[in-house]
């Protein structure tokens, strides 16, 4: 099967890179990056734990989508979303609400719970719950995390930042 060369920016960085029509971009992410923290798990679009952001600010399921789609796009993945040393207030959130069990969903969370309080910065109950509903937490389920972002904004009036 012909590859195909696509240009992707991801965290910030441009990349070209030689696809094939069936590559998802979970594995682009993965295995031509070696960016791993966005994990693996269903591959079905059931366990939201893929989860990156696209150009446009919405949470996306990176493996349900393949990545010949996102020929000049820009992304950004778990590791996009430290600025030069400094966490992201979500990830504060999370470290200071307990929200980080195993770790294995935590990227996911983490990338739901920033395009949401990117797109909402004071969500209410609702508003979390349907963000989270895509995101499977196997240890605690989402008490904490939703605990972390109901209270993201004290985090980002610290960093004077809005991320």
């Amino acid at each position: 099967m012909a590859k195909s060369i696509i240009a992707l920016t991801v965290n910030g960085d441009p990349h070209e890179l030689a696809v094939s029509p069936r590559q998802t971009l979970q594995d682009v992410i993965r295995d031509d990056l070696g960016l791993i923290g966005t994990k693996k798990g269903c591959t079905s679009g059931s366990c939201g734990v893929c989860t990156i952001i696209n150009d446009e600010g919405e949470a996306i399921l990176s493996c349900l989508t393949l990545a010949i789609e996102w020929d000049g796009c820009s992304l950004t993945t778990i590791e996009g979303i430290e600025i030069d040393g400094t966490l992201h207030p979500v990830q504060k959130a999370f470290i200071e609400y307990g929200a980080v069990q195993c770790g294995f969903c935590t990227p996911g969370l983490l990338m739901t719970a920033k395009a949401l309080v990117d797109s909402n910065p004071d969500p209410d109950d609702e508003a979390i719950n349907e963000a989270l509903a895509g995101v499977i937490c196997r240890c605690t389920g989402h008490i904490k995390v939703k605990h972390a972002i109901r209270n993201v904004s004290q985090f980002t009036s610290k960093s004077g930042k809005d991320d």
